[in-house]
């Protein structure tokens, strides 16, 4: 038996190693849905169904749930940082939480540093703003639609009525920085509508209907005051009641306190 032992020259063998390398770190992957087509996915990473085809050896375009594909990941990936959140990442790229979501079939809220993300492409991601059971999608500091901000307005007059405008623009920052958190839903009526584990609304107006009624004028213009980015809080995520005897309420790091209400950082 010989050895034979082939030399590289330097100059082909970086050039080789730099393929791999290449390769290994723009190459991500996808899993394919019920309801998915090549079509619809390569929409969703920017390339052609063909690419696609050629990416993955394929021999036709049919594909089946729970298949793995290759998809071009040069652009659209992101490795999660110390201090990102789902809403931060999606502000980075102008799209909306629920499209990276559901680009990367991820259903929690909660991220780790390390974690790498698929980024929908620019052109799905615009698609994303038009959401005809919705409405139209408007930009804030947050997105939101028509109804989410008429809801919002809704929360702040029901909260805050009889209080400074300060106050009321505040109620609706607590909201806002809520979506943004990472640790609450991340959309205003999901997190406005939200119920605990243990059964318990997290504002008193869902629960006692006071949510329904018209918005006043002072909380239509707090609410778009802040949603331009206006926070008296500087990040509150919690409010109560002066007058509140919850214990543990009283125990978050105050924020700022306005009129008879109590603005609060988490834990």
């Amino acid at each position: 038996m010989f050895n034979i032992r082939i030399k590289v020259k330097p100059l082909i063998a970086s050039i080789i190693a730099g393929l791999f390398i290449s390769q290994s770190v723009f190459a991500a992957t996808y899993t394919v849905k019920p309801g998915d087509t090549l079509w619809g996915i390569s929409q969703k990473y920017g390339t052609t169904y063909t690419k696609l085809i050629s990416l993955n050896g394929l021999q036709s375009t049919i594909i089946y749930p729970g298949q793995v594909l290759q998809v071009p990941g040069s652009d659209n990936t992101y490795v999660v940082q110390k201090g990102d959140s789902l809403y931060l990442i999606a502000l980075k790229y102008g799209i909306t939480v629920d499209m990276l979501k559901s680009a990367n079939g991820y259903k929690s809220d909660i991220i780790y540093p390390g974690q790498v993300f698929i980024i929908p492409s620019a052109t799905s991601s615009n698609r994303a703003y038009q959401d005809v059971s919705r409405g139209s999608i408007e930009r804030g500091v947050i997105p939101y639609t028509k109804e989410e901000f008429d809801l919002l307005a809704r929360l702040v007059t029901a909260e805050a009525d009889g209080e400074p405008y300060q106050a009321k623009v505040a109620v609706a920052a607590v909201v806002i920085n809520r979506v943004k958190s990472g640790i609450f839903p991340n959309t205003i009526k999901d997190v406005i509508y939200q119920v605990d584990a243990y059964g318990n609304y997290q504002f008193t107006p869902v629960l006692n209907g006071w949510i329904n009624r018209p918005a006043s004028a002072d909380a239509i213009s707090a609410a778009k005051d802040a949603l331009s980015g206006v926070d008296p809080t500087d990040g509150a995520l919690y409010y109560f009641d002066q007058s509140s005897t919850n214990a543990w309420l009283w125990s978050l790091p105050i924020a700022a306190r306005i009129g008879n209400m109590v603005f609060c950082y988490g834990r």
